[in-house]
């Protein structure tokens, strides 16, 4: 098989360029709270406005960027239906103002957040508890991994199921490629496997010694990154599909990563209290962020150079559901 992934034009900071967004001076931090749990996933829109997330207790919630202030909470909805954990959720890519979220109570929701008496469009009930959520590009479809290792394709216009699909082994995170045509897949035996949106089988990559926990595509369409369970994120490029750089300052099997939207940065977490940002064509390190706790998840805004960030934060006496957003230089 013959994969063409055309890609955008994107103008790249340099490693200085980018140490220098990043100078402490130059960044502004701050908290939002909201949450009554520890937050498992955060998501931008596709124009950066809003930022959703996930949490233990229950709900989604969606913060409107534009209200933000040095003072206090940005405004924020809560979404609320789901009877178990919000694993992990995803914005419609064509339209701004709906929201996939899946749970661990068998149900996978459609919210249109623009509403506030009835955001919710549909409940889709799935056979397991769902722990991995990706919305095609083209808006049609919805991929749903459940712990199980079942993936069901929804028809996102109709709210039905066209493909489910049993393995055999252990499947992580998944992601489409840019152009939609394919669904990536990480495992527990180190490879990445793509997939047609009828879950037939195209191609096998055998990328690490160890289990493969997290996958994105970056923006230009050049790059993907996954990362696994040595602590170790992989570059590849497209459409070769070679690895051509690895990064390699964590210390803990890496939970997430995030490219910014001009893929100069790519971003990198794990279990251990500090989340790395390097340079993508270089592979040097530009800056670590000092954490409170183990990180969950980590997004960078598709249009500023924004990074928001959750983990496993405690208050005196039980788990904090904050969020947390980096701002860069010249936002």
């Amino acid at each position: 098989f013959f994969f063409v992934f055309p890609s955008k034009g994107t103008m790249t900071l340099s490693v200085k360029d980018c140490q220098a967004k990043l100078q402490e001076k130059k960044v502004d931090h701050r908290n939002w709270t909201g949450h009554l749990s520890k937050v498992h996933t955060v998501a931008w829109n596709n124009d950066g406005t809003r930022l959703a997330s996930g949490s233990l207790d229950k709900t989604a919630r969606v913060w409107e960027l534009q209200t933000d202030t040095k003072y206090g909470n940005p405004i924020s909805h809560q979404l609320s239906g789901h009877t178990g954990p919000v694993d992990q959720l995803c914005w419609d890519p064509t339209n701004p103002n709906q929201l996939a979220s899946a749970s661990s109570d068998k149900t996978v929701r459609l919210w249109d957040v623009r509403s506030s008496s009835s955001p919710c469009i549909v409940t889709i009930n799935t056979i397991g508890e769902n722990i991995n959520i990706s919305w095609c590009p083209d808006g049609n479809y919805i991929a749903v991994g459940n712990k199980d290792d079942i993936i069901t394709v929804i028809d996102a216009r109709k709210f039905k199921a066209t493909r489910i699909q049993k393995f055999n082994h252990e499947v992580n995170e998944f992601t489409w490629d840019n152009s939609g045509k394919y669904l990536f897949m990480t495992t527990e035996l180190g490879t990445i496997e793509v997939f047609t949106h009828e879950l037939k089988r195209l191609k096998s990559i055998h990328a690490h010694p160890s289990n493969i926990y997290c996958i994105e595509f970056d923006r230009s369409n050049k790059y993907f990154a996954v990362g696994s369970a040595d602590a170790i994120v992989s570059l590849f490029t497209l459409p070769e599909m070679i690895c051509v750089r690895t990064f390699t300052k964590l210390e803990c099997p890496v939970r997430t990563i995030s490219f910014s939207h001009d893929s100069s940065m790519i971003t990198a977490a794990s279990e251990e209290p500090l989340i790395d940002i390097s340079h993508t064509q270089t592979g040097e390190q530009v800056h670590q962020v000092h954490t409170n706790a183990p990180n969950n998840t980590v997004a960078w805004n598709p249009r500023d150079y924004i990074l928001a960030y959750a983990g496993d934060e405690k208050d005196r006496y039980s788990d904090a559901g904050n969020i947390r957003l980096l701002r860069c230089g010249g936002v």
